[in-house]
């Protein structure tokens, strides 16, 4: 058995406490040796065996310390990892990689010349309904693609008290919070685009954030729009894909984020067969439906990912240079959205 990854955790807000210290502590190649917390004390019951440190400077100068998982507020992702990749260590990076491409490539830049690992919490691509979606795609059941949809609407008409989040700041608003997560899924199952429009809005009253965006990116064939607003009531469609043999649809989310801020852990769950109890549909030209389980997922798996890379070079499920074409679709969709919704030729 390997030596276990010493790692430090960069926060302990929501993103720390759900998607981050429950994976860390119960995968047996990492040890959670530091939670920074500059002023609460909040992980010391839950992970009694790690340290709180109250400064990122502390968690940088431990020569132990081999991984550092940077999940503090947006503008902070890139000036953080690159500190720790000057530091020495591998570094584990939320989402949005950087605000904009050039900081990005600097942070890229700096990975490589430290000869340090770079990794990107892209989660999602390890949700059983991006499986579902990846496995119909490429097995060409729905023939050939005619449009692509996913959403990720809700209703939440008043501003949230997050400051980093609602207010303007880079980084801050709908578009960097859930954009990466879904124009990076389009990207894993199409490629770059040809070309990209955006409509990109601040719908509630008072917003200083982008609450609203619509990003279709277009293809040969087909186009796949990506799309998340804060006005949408009732049951809404996660995923909708048309092709020539019948059109998918799928509603409900994910199982796993709920779960985890109930306070399941990753090791006492059966996630396939939570799972597997929410199903699409198929229905083809003539009305006739047939219903699609959702395979299962497992945010474990990204972990697993980092060990294996860290500890024996194997390659990234999540490669740095995808994370930054995220980044790019979002600057051209800020300009096409800026030019009244123009269509913007996608050259990188």
């Amino acid at each position: 058995m390997s030596k276990p990854i010493v790692t430090a955790l960069a926060s302990y807000g929501m993103s720390g406490q759900v998607f981050h210290a429950p994976f860390i502590e119960a995968h047996p190649g990492f040890q959670l040796k530091y939670i920074v917390e500059r002023t609460h004390s909040l992980s010391a019951e839950r992970y009694p065996l790690s340290t709180i440190a109250r400064s990122f400077e502390e968690v940088l100068n431990d020569e132990e310390v081999e991984l550092v998982v940077v999940n503090t507020p947006n503008q902070l992702h890139a000036p953080m990892a690159k500190q720790a990749l000057l530091a020495g260590k591998h570094v584990i990076v939320e989402k949005p990689f950087s605000i904009t491409v050039a900081e990005g490539q600097e942070v890229m830049k700096i990975a490589a010349q430290q000869q340090r690992t770079l990794n990107v919490f892209h989660n999602k691509r390890f949700e059983g309904e991006f499986k579902t979606v990846r496995q119909l795609i490429q097995n060409r059941v729905l023939g050939q693609l005619s449009l692509f949809e996913t959403h990720f609407d809700r209703y939440r008409p008043e501003i949230g008290p997050k400051k980093w989040k609602e207010e303007d700041v880079p980084g801050a608003g709908l578009l960097y919070d859930l954009g990466p997560h879904m124009i990076d899924q389009a990207l894993v199952l199409f490629g770059w685009p040809n070309a990209i429009t955006g409509d990109l809005q601040k719908q509630r009253e008072g917003s200083q954030v982008i609450d609203y965006f619509h990003i279709t990116l277009h293809y040969d064939q087909h186009d796949a729009i990506v799309t998340a607003g804060m006005f949408a009531e009732g049951p809404v469609v996660k995923y909708l894909i048309k092709g020539s043999e019948g059109v998918y649809t799928k509603y409900g989310t994910d199982p796993q984020e709920a779960l985890l801020k109930q306070g399941v852990l990753p090791t006492t769950y059966d996630w396939g067969k939570e799972a597997s109890s929410q199903w699409g549909k198929i229905t083809n030209d003539k009305g006739e439906e047939s219903f699609v389980p959702t395979a299962s997922g497992t945010y474990m798996d990204y972990y697993e990912s980092v060990f294996q890379t860290i500890r024996n070079g194997a390659a990234q499920a999540v490669h740095v240079e995808e994370a930054l074409d995220t980044i790019a679709v979002i600057e051209l969709a800020h300009q096409s959205s800026e030019a009244g919704t123009m269509k913007v030729n996608a050259v990188k």
